[in-house]
Formats: C-alpha cells, sequence, structure tokens
C-alpha cells in the first residue's frame, strides 16, 4: 500500500498548480506594454529635438551629404539621453506596476497574467526591478542587447519551466490567472 502524504492524510488537498503562461501570451502582453511605451517616448524625443535644436537639422539632412556641424556635435548626446530616458521610464513602468496590486503591467493585466515569486508570492519593487534589468535593460545594449532578447524569449518558448533568463535571475514566474490565485481581479 502506497503512503499518502501527510496533507492529504489529514483531509487537506494539496495546492494546486502554478499554471504559467507562456510564449505567446507573454509576446502579445509585450507588444501591448511596448506600445504603451512608445507614445511618451515619442513625446519626449519630439520635445528634447525641438529643445536642443536638433530637429530642423535632422529634417533638412539629405542621404549621401555630410553630416551638418549640429547634428556631427549634438547627435550622439541626443541619442544618449533618448537612450537614457526610455531606459529610465521602461523600469519605473516594469517594476512600479508588476510590485502594485495588479503584479501585471497593464499588457499582462488584460491578458490575465501577472509576476510572482518562485512561490506564487507577490513581487516586491527591487525584486521587479531585477526582473528588469535582467531582461528588458539588457536587450537595449547595442547589437548583443537584440541577441540576448532572443535566448530570453527562446527560453519561454522552448523549456518545460516556460521561464525567460530574467525570470530565472530574478526567481519570478509569469503566471495566468486562475481560481487558485489570489490575484484573481
Amino acid at each position: 500500500m502506497e503512503e499518502q502524504p501527510t496533507n492529504l492524510r489529514m483531509g487537506f488537498s494539496a495546492p494546486p498548480p502554478l499554471l504559467k503562461a507562456g510564449f505567446w501570451i507573454r509576446c502579445i502582453a509585450g507588444i501591448i506594454d511596448l506600445i504603451l511605451l512608445v507614445v511618451p517616448f515619442a513625446v519626449f524625443i519630439s520635445f528634447f529635438a525641438a529643445a536642443t535644436g536638433i530637429s530642423n537639422p535632422f529634417f533638412n539632412h539629405r542621404a549621401g551629404t555630410l553630416l551638418n556641424e549640429t547634428l556631427t556635435q549634438s547627435g550622439p548626446t541626443f541619442l544618449f539621453v533618448c537612450l537614457c530616458f526610455f531606459a529610465a521610464e521602461s523600469w519605473l513602468y516594469f517594476a512600479l506596476s508588476e510590485s502594485s496590486h495588479w503584479h501585471a503591467t497593464l499588457g499582462k493585466r488584460l491578458l490575465g497574467i501577472y509576476v510572482a515569486d518562485a512561490a506564487g508570492k507577490p513581487v516586491d519593487f527591487w525584486r521587479a526591478s531585477l526582473r528588469f534589468c535582467g531582461g528588458r535593460l539588457l536587450a537595449l545594449v547595442p547589437v548583443l542587447g537584440g541577441y540576448y532578447f532572443v535566448i530570453d524569449c527562446l527560453c519561454v518558448g522552448l523549456t518545460p519551466s516556460k521561464r525567460a533568463i530574467h525570470d530565472r535571475l530574478s526567481n519570478c514566474l509569469v503566471l495566468r490567472e486562475g481560481a487558485h490565485s489570489s490575484f484573481v481581479r
């Protein structure tokens, strides 16, 4: 006769398994979140370009001609500031959203998925920040970030645990809402 686990002998049922979110639902949530991030980023770029005087030289530049002095001097700084703004905007959006009472960004929330730690408990701001740094921030690194992003996404689609590298680094899971979840709407 097989020995039953203690909690079943005492009349308790085993906790239901955590429902992990797969590749496609996470991909769609990511696209929604990207669209939401692009709007304030575009507004920032527009105002920053006008304030620095780089917009007219940029729009008046013709292919095959040398860059004018304004673009040569201000272009690299402009791009760096824009990249920093996008990184800071993204970090705050993801870390604050995933550590809020929703435990999800708007894209994740709309699709019924959320971020939790390995035990299924809510994550705090610092763990959500670590998750962001291990994933999206590394994806912003020129050239290598693109390769990292692809490998990170493939881990979700191809591994049985459905965890990206940044999920493993931060000890997090992306879960589907369900009857067992304390995060049900």
